[in-house]
């Protein structure tokens, strides 16, 4: 399924990938976070990107993940997370829908690791 990383959410490019990190390294710490629905599909296309990378424990992968997250999450990433999802060839997250928020009505997801 092709979820789509075209999304800007009215930031720029260094704003976006802070926003990635953010939401990323989250992810890491906690397996499940709790974000709008937008930013749960375009962080599913980045987190997939990520665990394939950290699956393979190599130099390069460890300086591509290091890139991406801190160094904490990279040391769970490629540690804990990545040997999991070694025989899986992607679909590495699930993206859940929630009733959307009372404040502002906007669409609300869990985002979760598969296994």
């Amino acid at each position: 399924m092709k979820r789509g990383n075209k999304r800007k959410f009215g930031r720029e490019k260094d704003q976006r990938k802070a926003l990635y990190k953010g939401l990323a390294t989250a992810l890491i710490d906690h397996e499940k976070i709790k974000t709008t629905q937008a930013k749960a599909k375009s962080l599913s296309v980045f987190m997939d990107k990520l665990v394939s990378k950290a699956s393979t424990d190599d130099v390069a992968s460890r300086k591509f993940v290091l890139k991406y997250v801190g160094e904490k999450a990279a040391r769970k990433l490629i540690s804990e997370i990545g040997p999991r999802f070694k025989d899986k060839k992607g679909g590495y997250t699930r993206v859940i829908r929630l009733t959307p928020r009372k404040s502002d009505g906007s669409p609300v997801a869990i985002i979760e690791f598969t296994q």
